[in-house]
């Protein structure tokens, strides 16, 4: 079994699908017939070069996603806080 190998044209592309576009990777990856991981890692490696950064609609979507993304990292951190509050309030007693 050999590795399917894409062009520079069609990641550049799939990069601007998503960055531009504002499609998910999940999308772009079914559509275009190839992994997600490999969608992911072209943005992630192409995203700072000039002309495929975000922008647009899919700068909308990267904020977005990262927005979410802190959000529950919060709620997360917050209730192990309230468990540790509640914790050390039981043992004050």
């Amino acid at each position: 079994m050999s590795r399917r190998r894409f062009s520079r044209e069609f990641k550049v592309s799939a990069v601007k699908l998503v960055n531009e576009k504002g499609y998910s990777i999940a999308q772009v990856a079914h559509d275009l017939g190839v992994d997600a991981s490999s969608v992911r890692y072209w943005v992630k490696q192409m995203s700072s070069e000039a002309g495929l950064e975000p922008s647009g609609a899919g700068e909308m979507a990267a904020e977005l996603r990262r927005l979410r993304q802190e959000n529950k990292r919060l709620l997360e951190e917050r209730e192990i806080l309230k468990k540790a509050a509640a914790f050390f309030a039981k043992e004050q007693l």
